[in-house]
């Protein structure tokens, strides 16, 4: 019996040595932050927008302005596939995001939809801004007469009323044609959409602006 005491106090002696060592793990291995082009497994994402006729000579025009701030401030590569016209965006290995790339293509698709360079360029530097697209025929269909004299409602004498709803609700509003382009925040694109389908349906210009000026009001109360 004494002979076999002591190997049972050398097992336990043994099993908490074990469970000392289990309990203090290894240190926590520290990595270095994934670089954008690692992300997507080192792959070169691309974006390509095309380029409609009556856009290609502004394209050229202010090709140095859309080219200088996607280049140089979001490092992304672009050029202009003239074979195929279109404009053609990708990922470098020095991109610093890959959402980059997604915001210079909806930069380059606002200019092609009529917006000014300084207009369009916000999109590559706040978050929060949209271009929202509908037609006059979404609110009322309307046919010859009556839809010229809605685009000149919308227009107003010399783009008076489209200016006033510009300035009223910080939005950029292109009327081409039968279509209509807002560029602007979330909220702010709405209050515009309603005042244009509200001269759409053959509201006076008046009454448009008054209305305008209760909302504004109360947004700046909000705020």
């Amino acid at each position: 019996m004494s002979a076999e005491a002591p190997t049972s106090m050398e097992t336990e002696t043994v099993a908490s040595e074990t469970k000392l060592e289990s309990n203090t793990l290894p240190p926590k291995p520290k990595f270095e932050p994934l670089k954008a082009h690692e992300m997507s497994d080192g792959r070169i994402q691309f974006r390509k927008v095309s380029v409609p006729p009556h856009r290609y000579s502004p394209l050229k025009k202010y090709w140095m302005d859309i080219y200088t701030p996607i280049y140089e401030q979001m490092n992304i590569d672009i050029r202009m596939n003239l074979k195929a016209r279109k404009v053609e965006l990708k990922t470098r290995s020095d991109t610093p995001d890959v959402s980059n790339l997604q915001k210079c293509a909806d930069f380059v698709q606002a200019f092609m939809l009529g917006f000014d360079v300084p207009d369009a360029i916000a999109l590559l530097r706040l978050d929060e801004l949209y271009v929202e697209s509908f037609e006059i025929k979404d609110v009322k269909t309307l046919r010859g007469e009556h839809l010229s004299r809605a685009i000149g409602r919308l227009s107003g004498k010399g783009g008076k009323t489209k200016f006033a709803i510009e300035n009223a609700t910080k939005t950029r509003i292109v009327i081409a044609d039968t279509k209509i382009h807002i560029l602007g925040s979330f909220a702010n694109i709405k209050i515009a959409r309603d005042s244009l389908c509200s001269l759409i349906l053959g509201s006076p210009a008046g009454k448009v602006y008054s209305k305008l000026r209760q909302v504004t009001a109360r947004l700046a109360e909000r705020f």
